[in-house]
């Protein structure tokens, strides 16, 4: 039996957690480090934190922010917006973070998860993607936080990353997102048996997170 990983995701504005209804109405939900203290104490297993607006505004991800969330819980947390170098990586580790998530960069440019994969390992690697169902009946990767819709179907660029290096697959749907109407099992699976190369490939996670309310 698969073993079930409780992995709260905070999206991160201006320092604050912020959350809302398929990727807008976002509304303050209060302050990261007192929510991520808490998600460890009630039984956590990981944390993901994403800096949702540091690829649109052009910065670096908040070092400073994270390395106060690292002080506060024991339990690995991945960090996510803005990471573009091997130094952006290499700083957050740095400040505490376990592993590092990438989307809209990524995407632009495939060869820098292999690039991180053989400088800090596959484990390291998180891959986010948006993804949207559309009228077409195929859901489609989208970036920038939702903003640009692409052509590329989710199943293609999630098996390429896998393939590229990425340890895990941090999916989001972005019709599901806020609704508390559950998961999007369907591209679930279907990201599953695309990115399951053969018997000996590492095993993927996926962490679909729908649970933000």
């Amino acid at each position: 039996m698969l073993t079930k990983r409780i992995i709260p995701c905070l999206d991160i504005k201006d320092g604050r957690t912020v959350k809302g209804v398929h990727f807008e109405g976002l509304r303050d939900a209060g302050d990261p480090v007192e929510l991520a203290a808490l998600y460890a104490q009630q039984g956590a297993d990981e944390l993901v934190f994403l800096d949702i607006t540091a690829t649109i505004e052009k910065r670096k991800t908040l070092s400073a922010l994270v390395n106060k969330i690292a002080h506060k819980i024991n339990i690995p947390f991945t960090v996510g917006g803005g990471i573009q170098t091997l130094e952006d990586v290499q700083v957050m580790l740095q400040n505490g973070a376990d592993k590092i998530s990438v989307n809209t960069a990524a995407f632009q440019q495939p060869s820098m998860i292999e690039n991180f994969a053989k400088n800090f390992g596959s484990q390291c690697i998180v891959l986010a993607i948006d993804t949207k169902l559309e009228a077409d009946g195929n859901w489609y990767v989208y970036l920038k936080g939702g903003r640009e819709k692409t052509s590329t179907l989710t199943t293609q660029w999630a098996k390429q990353a896998v393939e590229l290096g990425a340890g895990e697959i941090l999916l989001t749907s972005m019709n599901h997102d806020g609704t508390k109407q559950g998961f999007a099992l369907d591209i679930i699976e279907t990201d599953r048996k695309s990115t399951r190369l053969n018997s000996s490939h590492r095993c993927i996670s996926y962490a679909v997170f729908c649970l933000k309310k």
